[in-house]
């Protein structure tokens, strides 16, 4: 019994050290966790315009066009960080649909952070409740998606997008 109870916390050792060496040999990256949603169709939603409640924005306004949709509020300060870059995107880009979702905000709040900072989007969709997010698998902001032209999420990033990242990532998939 003395061996079993010596023997115990080096056996436990070494399952620890057994599952690190596999993860790691995975070659995952932690800041990249996994999307259900990467190569499958667009979620369904239907939500209405930020500044205009009689224009309704749905997946079908996707069909046939390369999308950038971005998940922002006006309290993320992640997301001021990455805002001015959208206004690059959308220069270098001009055919690009950039639809921002203005994700558990205030109507008033996103307004006037929209006034403030700038408008990069092409269209800004209301998803006050958080409902389109949790379609999107959205759990943190911000959160950006690429959709192609077949209506398929083709890259996920979470956190603030960088330079880096525009011209690594997301330039080579448009």
């Amino acid at each position: 019994m003395k061996k079993f109870i010596l023997i115990l916390p080096l056996f436990i050792l070494f399952l620890t050290f057994t599952f690190l060496l596999i993860y790691l040999l995975q070659q995952k990256d932690p800041h990249k966790p996994p999307s259900a949603l990467l190569n499958k169709e667009t979620p369904f939603f239907n939500t209405t315009s930020l500044f205009d409640e009689n224009l309704i924005i749905s997946n079908k306004d996707l069909n046939n066009k390369n999308v950038l949709i971005n998940f922002f509020a006006s309290w993320c300060a992640p997301c001021k960080v990455e805002h001015p870059l959208f206004f690059e995107i959308k220069k270098e880009f001009p055919e690009l649909l950039i639809i921002g979702f203005s994700h558990k905000d205030k109507l008033e709040d996103t307004i006037k952070y929209l006034s403030d900072e700038g408008n990069p989007y092409s269209l800004v969709a209301k998803d006050f409740e958080g409902s389109v997010g949790f379609e999107f698998g959205v759990f943190g902001l911000p959160e950006t998606f690429l959709i192609n032209k077949e209506g398929k999420i083709i890259y996920k990033h979470i956190g603030p997008i960088t330079k880096k990242i525009i011209f690594n990532e997301i330039k080579p998939l448009l």
